[in-house]
């Protein structure tokens, strides 16, 4: 069993299946999680074919552990199945609209991260991929996702080749306020981040980037102004075409 305390996030995986029968027990105890309503506001599609997960590679950006994990899931927000029990039952839906996703997009999330946590219990491997918003209209061209359900979280998942690093954290006092929020002061910051900054990799990657400071890496390389305002703009476009939006 592993400790939270020594999560990694795993990339590499063993040739060896995950067995239907453990995902199945691991995604049914993760539906204990928290939801609103008690409704339960998520999907999640299971990809095992190498056909597939090669059609699901190019929205991550092709990274190599769509295509070489034996399992990828995709967990969407998901208010298609609530809607059409309440036509169903007599009952008139009104959740095409942005509330909804938010709650359903916060239900399927906490659900991603009960069944993450399982998975470490069992020794299972995984990856979170963030790219799921950054393309989303190809995932939903490719599993067939209906109007008022989303894409937001990817797990590949396998058992672990590798035991990589851990990766670094911010200390509790940088993000957690007592009573009220206490904004930073600039020396709070140098508190805070001395640790990241400092780190040879992270010295070294400012260094080969040919930046003055880690925090550039971010906002000149990694996340910048323009690419976000263009995912942005076409995350509102989908959200409008799957009837989240007017």
């Amino acid at each position: 069993m592993k400790n939270l305390l020594t999560r990694r996030t795993i990339r590499k995986y063993a040739q060896q299946d995950v067995s239907e029968e453990l995902l199945n027990r691991l995604m049914t105890e993760a539906a204990r999680t928290q939801t609103m309503g008690n409704l339960q506001l998520y999907s999640v599609v299971v990809t095992r074919q190498a056909e597939m997960k090669e059609k699901l590679s190019p929205a991550h950006f092709n990274q190599p552990m769509v295509k070489e994990a034996p399992v990828v899931l995709t967990i969407c927000a998901d208010f298609n199945r609530t809607s059409f029990w309440a036509k169903c039952r007599k009952a008139e839906p009104g959740y095409d609209n942005f509330l909804s996703f938010i709650n359903a997009a916060t239900d399927a999330l906490l659900y991603t991260q009960t069944l993450c946590n399982l998975m470490d219990e069992e020794g299972l491997g995984y990856c979170y991929l963030g790219t799921t918003v950054y393309q989303p209209q190809q995932i939903i061209d490719i599993l067939q996702l209906p109007k008022l359900v989303m894409p937001v979280a990817t797990l590949t998942i396998g058992w672990p080749a590798e035991e990589p690093a851990l990766s670094d954290r911010l200390p509790l006092e940088s993000f957690v306020h007592q009573e009220t929020y206490h904004d930073y002061l600039g020396m709070d910051i140098d508190k805070y981040y001395e640790a990241k900054e400092n780190l040879e990799e992270n010295k070294n990657f400012v260094k080969i980037n040919h930046k003055e400071t880690l925090a550039q890496i971010f906002t000149d390389i990694r996340y910048t102004r323009k690419d976000n305002e263009a995912m942005s703009a076409g995350l509102m476009e989908i959200l409008k075409k799957q009837g989240f939006l007017d």
